[in-house]
């Protein structure tokens, strides 16, 4: 059993460990301090559909692992905890793409 401390201890751990994750992962994907979308940008063009339809098909291996484990799959190529990382890292640059979606067209137009 977990007390609220221990979730909060764990909570902590996978928020950094999702961090560091990120930054690798802009590293090795996106080639772009400036868009840190650019490779599911990139790619939504190449293959014609959006890049938050891009990012759902990369999530969904990280989420199919997941519930490989749920049902009694424990022995996968890549351990629960990673693929659960993963999906929260996925989950956080859909966040973004939300937000990107809602700024406006033109931010250095003047309202007048």
């Amino acid at each position: 059993m977990k007390s609220y401390a221990d979730v909060a201890d764990v909570m902590d751990k996978v928020f950094h460990e999702c961090h560091s994750l990120r930054q690798a992962g802009q590293k090795e994907y996106a080639n772009s301090e400036a868009n840190a979308l650019s490779n599911f940008e990139n790619l939504s063009k190449d293959i014609g559909v959006s890049r938050e339809t891009v990012l759902f098909i990369f999530m969904k291996k990280h989420i199919d692992g997941i519930a490989s484990y749920i049902k009694g799959h424990k022995s996968q190529r890549e351990d629960v905890r990673g693929r659960i990382n993963d999906s929260i890292v996925y989950l956080c640059l859909l966040r973004a793409m939300v937000e990107d979606n809602e700024l406006p067209l033109n931010i250095n137009a003047k309202v007048l």
